[in-house]
């Protein structure tokens, strides 16, 4: 068969066509593979898909029966992961470009919009979200849902996730403020019975909670009880707000109480004690970072803790947060930390003489690749192009003109390439973007539907 690249509209037939065969496989040829598999690391040659799984990543492969897809000229990436983001936001991109701190951010946002939010809006805003995840090539994201008001938004938030085709984590919570039935966390059960039945799709879910009681109460705040229901459902824990004094000594609590681990996220970590990233380090408890967030909205120290993490031994994975004030993509997030990281160091040694101690462009896209997926509990599915994990993959083109010549494959990935490069995206092995563009939506439908959405939010009394 001969081989079509990424902007054939009749290869992606041919695809399409065969999606539903278990035994289908498609051949990648002639790429610059950058696995991020420890072992294999960056390889010239081609990729064999069978099923929703890698089956071969070597020069000179051959496949029976094989789609063939011409790669030559692209760079093939493992799909970036979020580990952190408030997708139900979506409608209210860039509402509060400059928002001032995070009182700010909570009033307008959690006290104020998020009251007004029917299921109708929730599915919305994340179906928004995880499109344009899919569109940037993220093709995991952790949808921290805390605007849980009844079981029907729960429903639409996941619902939304399974309709677009992404890996989707479901990290649910309820709200802050407002009304809301209180269902939360006991809905969980019924949630994961329905939704969550299987552990081999893409849909997986986690329970969401606060550091601590400050914002919206001891219900809501990470402890022995809400670390039983966890257990209990055998699911992971996402704990947001993890920063400061507070934040420091809800850390040593939790050390106590023996409910750290690798099955529990602490998003953020800014401005932590000493002690409480002891602690962490010594039991295994994964990180979130949220680099462009600290900054912007000035979250503590405002200094995304990166240093901190590596010191005891944590490599993070980094998130996008919320878009009603940052960007939607992890390049941002990837180039943001980098910069701040390396200015720090240098800053740090400048005019000592001292050694400096520098993250790399390897580093951060380990972050937002395989260091991502372990903090979702996916590190054994996702987050390098590794033989037996799925096929989330990125198809990205290495000769555009703003990547032209390729000197360097990951440094092109990580400081040249943007959602305009990225030709297709898979998730486990079906194509989700194509010719550069998001499958399966209906853009003037789209527009509608999340303008009117965000019409209904903005033009609501809060409740």
């Amino acid at each position: 068969m001969n081989a079509d690249d990424t902007t054939s509209a009749a290869l992606l037939d041919r695809l399409r066509r065969q999606s539903a065969d278990p035994s289908r496989r498609i051949l990648f040829t002639g790429a610059t593979i950058v696995t991020m598999d420890p072992e294999l690391r960056t390889v010239h040659g081609d990729l064999l898909v069978e099923g929703d799984t890698i089956a071969a990543i070597g020069p000179n492969l051959t496949a029976d029966g094989a789609v063939v897809v011409d790669a030559s000229g692209t760079l093939l990436a493992p799909g970036l992961v979020d580990t952190h983001r408030h997708a139900w936001e979506a409608q209210l991109r860039r509402i509060m470009p400059d928002v001032d701190d995070l009182g700010g951010y909570v009033m307008t946002t959690l006290a104020g919009y998020a009251t007004v939010y029917r299921p109708e809006d929730m599915y919305i805003g994340t179906r928004l979200a995880a499109l344009t995840a899919l569109d940037s090539g993220i093709t995991t994201m952790l949808d921290f849902s805390h605007n849980s008001r009844t079981r029907e938004h729960s429903e639409a938030a996941i619902e939304a996730l399974r309709d677009t085709g992404i890996r989707g984590v479901h990290a649910s919570m309820g709200p802050h403020f407002g009304d809301w039935d209180h269902q939360w966390p006991a809905d969980l059960s019924r949630l994961k019975d329905r939704y969550f039945s299987s552990t081999d799709q893409l849909l997986t879910l986690r329970l969401a909670t606060l550091a601590t009681d400050e914002i919206a109460g001891p219900a809501l705040a990470y402890g022995p009880e809400l670390a039983r229901t966890a257990a209990d459902l055998a699911v992971g824990v996402s704990v947001d707000a993890v920063f400061g004094a507070s934040g420091s000594r809800a850390v040593l609590s939790w050390a106590e109480h023996g409910i750290l681990g690798p099955d529990v996220t602490l998003i953020h970590s800014t401005g932590l004690s000493t002690e409480a990233w002891k602690a962490m380090g010594e039991s295994g408890t994964t990180v979130a970072l949220a680099p462009t967030s600290d900054a912007q909205i000035g979250l503590e120290t405002a200094i995304p803790a990166v240093d901190e993490a590596l010191a005891v031994g944590i490599r993070p994975g980094l998130s996008v947060d919320v878009e009603v004030a940052l960007a939607s993509d992890l390049f941002t997030q990837m180039r943001a930390l980098l910069a701040i990281q390396r200015m720090r160091a240098v800053n740090a040694a400048y005019g000592t003489g001292g050694d400096l101690s520098r993250i790399t462009t390897h580093d951060v896209l380990d972050f937002a690749t395989l260091q991502g997926a372990r903090t979702n509990g996916l590190g054994d599915v996702t987050g390098s192009l590794t033989v037996g994990k799925k096929a989330d993959l990125l198809v990205v083109q290495a000769e555009d003109i703003n990547n032209m010549p390729l000197n360097d494959p990951i440094g092109t990935l990580v400081s040249g390439s943007d959602a305009r490069n990225i030709t297709a995206v898979f998730v486990g092995g079906q194509p989700r973007k194509w010719d550069g563009q998001v499958l399966d939506v209906n853009l003037p439908q789209l527009r509608a539907e999340v303008g009117a959405s965000r019409d209904h939010v903005l033009n609501t009394p809060s409740k």
